[in-house]
């Protein structure tokens, strides 16, 4: 099982003037310790809660990555997940091309509907109904496939048109940068999944269980069947949100639990540091977790 870590809090003791330095230590550490994936959140404003409330910092997302991709030389880097409502999808599959090319070929599209409003009110983004976002989103995927493709005419969508899908230099990657789809929404998300996407992210932890994720599965299984699609080639990854204690009596419970959700089918989990010393807990997640995690 692969080990990535999602920095979700960029409040830290030295304030803002802090934040790049511990973010390039950061990636130093996830290397060393063997993290293979790397990502931040996409938002505008802070989420609230555990997290910190919304005007506490947040950064922006692809300008982050890149600062990674400098400070970093093997993990994969991406948005857990980006909002399909943030950026032009031509735009965006522009920007991935970009994180690709400059990072040597380690860039992820992590994708979503979006959910939050209050932060597309509060800076004038459209935020229009769900069922719309949807249709925007596999729009989105539609045109992120064919930017990424020998084809360069234009692409006509409901949501979405196009003059000429030009896109150069192209990744670097191949066929194209891995195409991560987060949510569990059985009727459409999975479907998404199955039809556009290389991995698929879902919710774990005391909540969501092995059995739920399972559950999960077997509605992606069905959805490849219908797609004609191969679900063996799906990347199964979770974002963990239990507790967890990254020392020596944490690390055994917690490889027993990725154990568990191993059996089921996972492939990938993705902590998070919520305290103020990020790089220690990467540090303590190389002593005590991803060693015995990833021989699983």
């Amino acid at each position: 099982m692969r080990v990535g870590v999602h920095i979700v809090n960029f409040s830290l003791p030295g304030g803002p003037a802090a934040i790049g330095p511990e973010l390039a230590e950061i990636g130093r550490a996830a290397e060393e310790a063997g993290v293979t994936n790397l990502s931040v959140m996409d938002h505008y404003l802070q989420l609230g809660g555990r997290v910190g409330a919304p005007d506490e910092p947040m950064l922006e997302g692809y300008t982050t990555l890149g600062y990674l991709a400098a400070a970093t030389s093997t993990v994969e880097l991406q948005l857990l997940v980006t909002g399909v409502t943030y950026r032009h999808p031509g735009l965006l599959a522009k920007i991935v091309s970009t994180l690709d090319v400059l990072s040597g070929g380690r860039a992820v599209l992590g994708i979503g509907a979006a959910w939050y409003e209050r932060e597309h009110d509060a800076l004038g983004v459209p935020f229009p109904p769900l069922a719309e976002r949807f249709e925007r989103l596999e729009e989105t995927l539609q045109i992120v496939h064919q930017m990424w493709s020998d084809d360069i005419g234009p692409y006509e969508g409901k949501h979405y048109r196009l003059a000429a899908t030009l896109n150069s230099p192209q990744p670097l990657s191949r066929p194209h940068p891995p195409i991560m789809i987060g949510g569990a929404g059985e009727r459409k998300t999975l479907r998404l999944v199955a039809k556009y996407a290389d991995a698929t992210n879902l919710f774990a932890g005391p909540n969501a269980g092995p059995d739920v994720v399972k559950a999960k599965f077997d509605v992606l299984r069905g959805h490849c069947a219908r797609e004609d699609t191969d679900y063996d080639r799906i990347r199964k990854t979770i974002l963990y949100v239990g507790p967890l204690e990254p020392d020596a009596g944490g690390g055994k419970v917690f490889a027993g639990q990725m154990a568990r959700l191993a059996d089921v089918g996972v492939q990938e989990v993705h902590l998070m540091p919520f305290g103020p010393d990020p790089v220690g807990f990467v540090r303590r997640l190389g002593a005590h977790i991803i060693p015995t995690v990833t021989s699983l």
